[in-house]
């Protein structure tokens, strides 16, 4: 077993795990008297893609360069949106079907700002760090960079 991997500051927490992610731990950490809005995002492993029945998904990373990759994103983000505050939880390992890989949640003082951070997060994230998925379908194997 993976020892749980992470950053954290009052403002972000940054988190790799093989272990299963807990949507009420981010939302709790980013709950904040200065902020109005709070929005969470969940992606999950589906049973299927591209017409192909997916078994299971595994991730891998080197862990000091994703921790690093996602410490700029939400550096980015804290110096659009002053007061955001926001936690970014990533599974590697095996992700079995309904399982969740990635929980993201955010706080702001507004709506308008929370839903930008939020997309801004999940797709800077598919984008940049280096977390790379093993797609076990029903008779093939695949490796993957994330992608928006």
């Amino acid at each position: 077993m993976m020892e749980k991997m992470e950053i954290r500051n009052e403002q972000y927490w940054l988190r790799l795990q093989d272990t299963e992610l807990s949507l009420m731990d981010t939302e709790e950490f980013v709950q904040h008297n200065s902020c109005g809005a709070v929005l969470s995002f969940s992606g999950m492993t589906r049973d299927t893609f591209e017409d192909k029945k997916v078994i299971q998904l595994s991730y891998e990373c080197y862990v000091p360069m994703a921790l690093k990759e996602m410490e700029r994103i939400v550096q980015n983000l804290i110096n659009t949106h002053a007061k955001l505050r926001i936690a970014i939880h990533h599974r590697l390992g095996v992700v079995n079907v309904g399982e969740t890989s990635v929980v993201i949640s955010v706080a702001t003082p507004h709506r308008a700002a929370c839903y930008e951070a939020s997309r801004y997060a999940i797709d800077t994230l598919k984008e940049q760090v280096p977390i790379f998925k093993k797609e076990i379908y029903e008779g093939r194997i695949t490796w993957k960079a994330n992608q928006p």
